[in-house]
Formats: structure tokens, sequence, C-alpha cells
């Protein structure tokens, strides 16, 4: 399990740094919803604020959105024992989602819109200069491939964001960690997981059908995640078809040099950046 915590930790602190998400001073609103991906985020970060050259503090936040039986008080007993700061808020989305979404239909985006939005207000009221949220390197390979296959669009999840019409950064440190050190890691620190009864029970979400394939192709070559991760830091804008693109950089035609190559055996591969993109 140390092996699992410094790969962790690693991965944390090299999100933070290439993407700047935390600045000295920063006083960082942290949403917290009770599963493993966000008990993990709080933890890590808590251990790199101890060490961390610049100064930050950790605001803990968590929604209780109206669930029926919604078991807030592990949450309490656990960042109490933990002695973070923590702060609870009743909002009652639970019975808007319900109530807006037909049967059958999947409740993730408008229960995320919501959640959204009072985070946001949250952040304004608490003096938060920062919003982390707890999306792992799998959130990111199933949002790509959300986006190809049902949006039409060539887009993940960015690691640090202007929301709220620019008065709000989102930050997600967690982006270069895979769900399975996650998941070994919550396990090992015995996390009290609060269940959730609205997405978290809905099988058919093409999120989960998504998240399945990509765990197959994962278990039939193992290293995929890692190379479609490596992807994502390693795009070839000249060799996409978005024309607005191409005027924006100026770009008359594809250099031959970036031609597409046959890609390396997955034991052969290695996260890294080539020079001289289009």
């Amino acid at each position: 399990m140390d092996a699992v915590r410094r790969r962790l930790g690693r991965a944390v602190s090299r999100a933070i740094a290439d993407f700047g998400m935390i600045e000295d001073g920063d006083r960082i609103l942290v949403a917290v919803s009770g599963g493993k991906d966000s008990y993990t985020m709080l933890h890590l970060l808590r251990d790199l604020a101890r060490r961390a050259p610049v100064r930050f503090d950790l605001k803990v936040v968590n929604i209780d959105q109206g669930h029926p039986g919604y078991p807030g008080h592990l949450l309490r007993g656990y960042m109490a024992r933990e002695g973070y700061d923590f702060t609870i808020v009743e909002e009652d989305t639970y019975s808007i989602v319900t109530e807006k979404i037909p049967a059958g239909k999947t409740f993730c985006s408008l229960c995320s819109r919501l959640r959204r939005g009072v985070l946001y207000r949250l952040a304004g009221e608490l003096g938060c200069t920062k919003i982390a949220l707890g999306h792992h390197r799998d959130d990111v390979l199933q949002t790509l491939l959300l986006n190809l296959l049902f949006a039409g669009q060539l887009a993940a999840m960015p690691p640090k964001l202007l929301a709220d019409e620019g008065r709000r950064v989102v930050i997600r440190p967690l982006v270069y960690c895979a769900e399975e050190d996650i998941r070994a890691f919550a396990a090992a620190e015995g996390f009290p997981i609060l269940p959730c009864d609205l997405c978290g029970s809905q099988d058919q979400l093409q999120r989960k059908v998504v998240g399945r394939m990509i765990d197959d192709l994962e278990r039939e070559r193992p290293g995929t995640k890692a190379i479609m991760l490596a992807a994502l830091q390693n795009v070839r804008p000249s060799h996409l078809l978005d024309r607005d693109l191409w005027r924006a950089l100026g770009v008359h035609a594809a250099p031959d040099d970036e031609a597409p190559a046959e890609p390396p055996p997955l034991a052969e591969h290695r996260l890294v950046r080539s020079p001289g993109r289009g």
C-alpha cells in the first residue's frame, strides 16, 4: 500500500505542477461527496499542504442533497475525528431531479448542474479561491470517448478551468490518478463510503457503458489507459479536422514529418511529449 500511496502522491503533485492548480495563499473548497475519489483527493491534498513550499488552506464541503436516509452523520464523525475544517450544507436537489427527470432517464446531468451551482455559491460565501473536484484519470478517458461517440466533439475534462462566468477556478488534482489505485487506497484507509442512490443506481448510463468498454480494452491490452492519457498530453492540432483551429494556428498544410506512425508496443510506451507539433 505504500507503493500505491507514493504513486498517487506523485501523480497529484505532478498534475498540480503541470497546470498551476495551487498558488500561495489559496483557500480551496474541497468538494467531498462521500465517495472513494473525493476522500482520496482530500487525504492527498492535506498531505501535500503539510509539506508544500506554498501555503494553502482546505475548506471541506459536503452537500446533503436530500436523498432519503442520507447518512451524513458518517461524514460528520469522520471529519471531526480527522480534524478537518468541515461544513455540510443541506440543499434538496434530490426532489428537483426526481420531479424533472422522467422515470428511466438518467439523472446525472441535472444533478451535476444543480450541485455545481451550489458549490459555486458556497465558494463565494466561504472566501475560497479554488474548488477541487475528485475526477480521476478514468473519468477523463470516459469523457473523451463520450464526447467522441455521442457528442461529436474531441474533448475531455480540463484539469483546471474558469467557471461561473470566470468567477470560479475549478481544479482536478486526480487527473493523472488511476481509479484502481484510488479504490485500493480508499479500502486500505477505511473511508466511510456513502452510497449514491441516484446515478449510482443507474447501470444503463452511457458513462458506465463506456467505462466498461475501456476496462475491457485494458484487460485485453494492459497499459491501454496509460496510452490514452498520454494521447491527451500529445495533441497534434494539424492532424485534426477543425477548420477554425487550422485558421487560428495559421496552418495551411500538415507537415509531412508529423504523419501518423505505427504505435509502439504497449510495454515500450512512455509518457513523452513529441517535439515539433503542428
